[in-house]
């Protein structure tokens, strides 16, 4: 009689592996941002240009990205938020203290080097906010490649600053850049935004009715002068988050589900490809000591790392937070370069900013590459040489 055949685990595919890879968000976001850099300075800089400015249904193509696609990375980003003040890793004041302080330095940090190097530009003030905001797709990214080789206390301490800073990112577009406001519109808004709080008060748990009223309360906020992504965090709040019985998941866990993979795969690289392409014709030299180039690229490059090395050191020394378990301090330095990379919400910011002034779009841009690019190289040298290779033990001790 023969020996029954051993059980085969179905193999997953490398496409589907690909994808399940947190890594390939951040991976996928650096070739797009990379192919717009390439076709902004190739023969087919003039099609790409001209297709940005097109306009369709009353808003340029780009503003359709920038205003419209946006709004589904921020509703991602707001339920993100929701679901770790509720439950996850920022759900008790504990949890909140290390990373809440070093997401207060990494944005405090960055934005007074800009202030500082543009002191004596008073019309180029207005982008202090610029380097304040980190990418949290690149970072994670970045430090996913190092596989093992970082304790997950320092992903789980990234990821909770990066929360902390999208929301901050968030407070300071609908605060400080926002144009002149529509009351009819705001009030609008508000009304809309009450009937999503009462559907959720009211035990609505299908995602249809809130995303078709979400499409309404979007459409209110671009006319209201708050930037219309707002509305996607706005939203957000509203799913509810709680599971019923019977039911294999909430509301939240489902639409989070459903909106990642649109969000990293497609939201980002596209928004990426449309921003990060500038054209390099008649940019010199000089171009990167222009106020707004310089303070963009020191407030990521050395504002981020004084910001966050610096205020998580002044923390645990003075017991008021314990440093992230397993990691060392160099670690913990190569986590405050990494949130440097500003890339996504810099850009973002940047174009609200400037939204007038082409030229200082152009320096902003150089700014955000330059300064991103260097923290991701440094970054990732410092936690290459600070983790050595864990063995496959102790790997599985860490997980668990």
């Amino acid at each position: 009689m023969s020996a029954a055949a051993p059980q085969l685990k179905p193999s997953k595919s490398p496409l589907r592996s690909f994808f399940a890879n947190e890594a390939s968000a951040g991976l996928i976001l650096m070739a797009a941002a990379a192919l717009g850099l390439i076709v902004a300075n190739s023969p087919l800089a003039t099609a790409y240009f001209a297709t940005l400015k097109a306009y369709v249904g009353g808003l340029s193509v780009l503003h359709w990205i920038n205003d419209a696609l946006m709004v589904v990375f921020f509703l991602l980003v707001g339920l993100e938020i929701k679901r770790e003040l509720l439950e996850g890793r920022l759900r008790t004041w504990p949890d909140r203290v290390l990373p809440g302080l070093a997401a207060i330095g990494g944005m405090a940090a960055p934005a007074l080097v800009y202030l500082i190097v543009n002191a004596s530009s008073p019309e180029t003030l207005r982008g202090w906010a610029i380097p304040a905001a980190t990418d949290i797709a690149f970072a994670l990214g970045v430090l996913t490649l190092l596989g093992s080789r970082v304790p997950i206390s320092l992903k789980v301490f990234l990821t909770a600053l990066a929360i902390i800073d999208d929301l901050g990112a968030v407070l300071i577009i609908a605060v400080f850049y926002t144009a002149e406001l529509s009351l009819p519109m705001l009030a609008a808004s508000a009304v809309t935004f009450a009937a999503l709080v009462a559907m959720n008060r009211l035990g609505v748990r299908r995602l249809t009715p809130y995303l078709l009223l979400g499409l309404v309360l979007w459409f209110f906020v671009l006319k209201s002068g708050v930037h219309a992504t707002v509305a996607g965090v706005l939203l957000a709040m509203t799913i509810p988050i709680g599971r019923k019985e019977g039911e294999a998941e909430s509301p939240l866990h489902r639409l989070e589900h459903g909106v990642t993979p649109w969000s990293a795969f497609v939201v980002l690289p596209v928004f990426g490809f449309a921003n990060a392409g500038v054209s390099f014709a008649g940019v010199e030299a000089r171009m990167l000591l222009e106020p707004v180039t310089l303070g963009v690229a020191l407030g990521l490059f050395l504002g981020k790392q004084i910001g966050i090395f610096g205020i998580v050191l002044a923390a645990v020394k003075l017991g008021l937070a314990k440093r992230p378990e397993g990691a060392s301090w160099g670690q913990v330095y190569g986590i405050s370069l990494l949130c440097g990379i500003g890339f996504t919400m810099s850009l973002f910011i940047g174009l609200l900013a400037f939204a007038d002034a082409p030229h200082l779009e152009a320096e902003t841009k150089i700014g955000v590459l330059v300064g991103s690019l260097s923290c991701m190289a440094l970054g990732a040298l410092v936690l290459r040489l600070t983790s050595p290779s864990q063995r496959p033990t102790e790997r599985a001790t860490q997980e668990a």
